[in-house]
């Protein structure tokens, strides 16, 4: 038996209402591109809109025209999405409060996630949308997935609760003395002062 192995996620399919909800939302709040729009295959009643998330995957939507926009919290129940995650910059990030005060939106405000920050909101259709900034930048040629993985290591042999910015710092310096060779027979932290 062998395994399907996955190289990322290809796309996320999501049931909209009217288009110009999906178009407003997903471009007009999130800058999201729309970048092609054609029939759902499977049933041509409805539209197909896909849009870039900002690395070149994407979001699609579908939508019809009949269907009312319902902005009741989506189901949560097992098997179900509780929330879709998008990556920001941490200088939109320091923004995204006011501009989502300034639409109305409600949020939770910013919440800590040791490794992250968070914001949430609900879209016009109630799914839990949450927006996301990493508190780092993994080390050349490494992915955040990476750091966090080794900062999960170092949290755990220290017996810590969950990774705080102490482990993802040592985390990075694991990753770099591992990764880039030095002409130092002694890496240790010196002090030259």
């Amino acid at each position: 038996m062998r395994k399907l192995q996955s190289q990322g996620v290809h796309h996320i399919t999501l049931v909209g209402a009217d288009r110009r909800t999906s178009i407003d939302f997903w471009e007009g709040v999130l800058g999201m591109p729309f970048i092609f729009e054609q029939p759902n295959l499977d049933n041509p009643s409805e539209s197909h809109l896909y849009f870039d998330p900002g690395d070149g995957r994407l979001i699609t939507v579908f939508t019809d025209e009949e269907r009312a926009r319902d902005p009741a919290r989506t189901s949560t129940d097992q098997g179900c999405v509780h929330h879709v995650a998008f990556s920001l910059s941490q200088a939109v990030f320091a923004q995204a409060v006011e501009r989502l005060d300034e639409r109305g939106i409600r949020h939770s405000g910013v919440k800590d996630r040791g490794f992250m920050d968070s914001i949430y909101f609900e879209d016009p259709l109630g799914l839990l949308i949450e927006l996301a900034s990493y508190r780092f930048e993994p080390p050349f040629g490494y992915a955040h997935a990476d750091v966090l993985r080794e900062a999960h290591r170092i949290r755990v042999a220290r017996g810590d609760e969950n990774i705080a910015e102490v482990h993802l710092a040592d985390a990075i310096e694991e990753l770099v003395r591992a990764s880039r060779p030095s002409l130092s027979e002694d890496r240790s932290p010196k002090d030259p002062y």
